[in-house]
């Protein structure tokens, strides 16, 4: 069973969908459930064996609040439906495994309770970190707030860490014991592939256009307006281009940046493509916020990217940046400060160079890409011996 709070954007269903991709194929007897928050998981495909069920959503605010979807019922309402339907499904599927993503206790600690029944019945309990969480002394603030780490000290067997040391630590700086990093793992980032199934924009020639997206979109209008921008001044000097904006940016922002696009012959824009994977492998290049999905994609294919990472609420996308600018494997453009006009000549420049520069292959860091190889490793000694994935 994998936990996927899903508050905010595409990357935590995304990575869930992966890991239980992956331990499907590799163990043929395996059954996994995913319960996740997300309004869109339904428009995702997923293989044999793998399922999901949906509990009420919950957004959260570019300022850091949660707010729940319905209009009918208050947060506190909302997280204890979703506690008590978290438990619920826990009990009734009855796991050997039980993997959360990122949030230790849940969101708004609604998963204590499930934790501490699945603890006395011998599941095993595995929290899933991806590489980089904040910068670490805001993290520190946070977890102590929300009592993260004595629950990871006394609860959790495991800790999967989805990427490299050498890159980042995100447990670094936090006071944690020396039997808990002994539990830790670092497994390198998740390898991605192209589905079966042909992504439903259809676009022909994709390989000439650079690939401008971000992701589930709701903090991505900074990066879709300085980018628009871009174009609008120097379209001639820029590859063509395909916008995918995202599902859950405002659809008045959206609107209005489709009217923009529509006036640049070399645009394309699309909202939402569930299958992602196909044009991040066809496209000439990327240019991204850098979150962690959007990464493990630009490893995987290989693709020479341009990074523009927010730097609030968390300075999650700007640490991932910075470390794949030093070891050669993106370039990144740092955002405006707050009250800052976007530089739009400094835009065309980057964009510009994007086709040019070296792809993150050229950058020679070893394991980069072993995340499912080691989750499956580990998993080998729960549920038997896998097959090649």
């Amino acid at each position: 069973m994998i936990y996927s709070h899903d508050s905010f954007g595409l990357g935590h269903i995304r990575r869930c969908r992966t890991i239980a991709h992956a331990l499907a194929e590799a163990f043929p007897k395996l059954k996994v459930l995913i319960v996740s928050g997300s309004p869109i998981i339904g428009s995702f495909d997923f293989k044999a064996r793998v399922d999901f069920v949906r509990v009420p959503g919950i957004i959260k605010l570019r300022n850091g609040d949660y707010v729940p979807l319905s209009e009918h019922a208050s947060i506190q309402e909302t997280t204890a439906l979703r506690s008590s339907l978290l438990k619920e499904a826990a009990v009734s599927f009855a796991p050997d495994a039980f993997l959360v993503d990122k949030e230790p206790l849940g969101l708004r600690g609604e998963l204590e309770g499930t934790l501490e029944a699945l603890k006395a019945r011998g599941t095993r309990l595995v929290l899933g970190l991806r590489d980089v969480l904040d910068e670490p002394q805001a993290l520190a603030t946070e977890w102590r707030r929300k009592r993260v780490i004595p629950t990871i000290e006394q609860l959790y067997d495991d800790i999967w860490i989805y990427g490299l040391q050498r890159i980042y630590d995100p447990l670094q700086g936090l006071g944690l014991s020396a039997d808990v990093a002994r539990r830790s793992v670092f497994t390198g980032y998740l390898k991605r592939s192209r589905p079966v199934a042909m992504p439903a924009a259809g676009l022909d020639d994709i390989a000439r256009r650079l690939l401008v997206t971000t992701g589930g979109g709701g903090d991505g209008e900074l990066l879709i307006d300085w980018a628009l921008s871009a174009y609008e001044r120097a379209a001639a000097a820029l590859p063509p281009a395909l916008f995918v904006v995202g599902p859950f940016m405002r659809a008045e922002a959206r609107a209005a940046f489709e009217a923009r696009a529509r006036a640049v012959a070399s645009i394309r824009m699309l909202t939402f493509e569930p299958r992602m994977e196909h044009l991040m492998a066809e496209a000439l290049g990327v240019a991204s916020m850098g979150g962690y999905n959007t990464f493990c994609e630009i490893l995987s294919f290989d693709k020479r990217a341009l990074m523009v990472p927010r730097h609030v609420p968390r300075l999650e996308q700007t640490i991932r940046a910075e470390a794949a600018e030093r070891l050669g494997l993106a370039r990144m453009l740092r955002e405006p400060e707050d009250g800052e006009a976007s530089d739009v000549d400094a835009m065309i420049e980057a964009l510009r160079r994007v086709p040019s520069q070296q792809p993150p292959s050229r950058g020679a860091v070893t394991g980069l890409l072993d995340g499912l190889e080691t989750i499956v490793a580990r998993c080998s000694s729960w549920f038997g011996r896998p097959r090649t994935i």
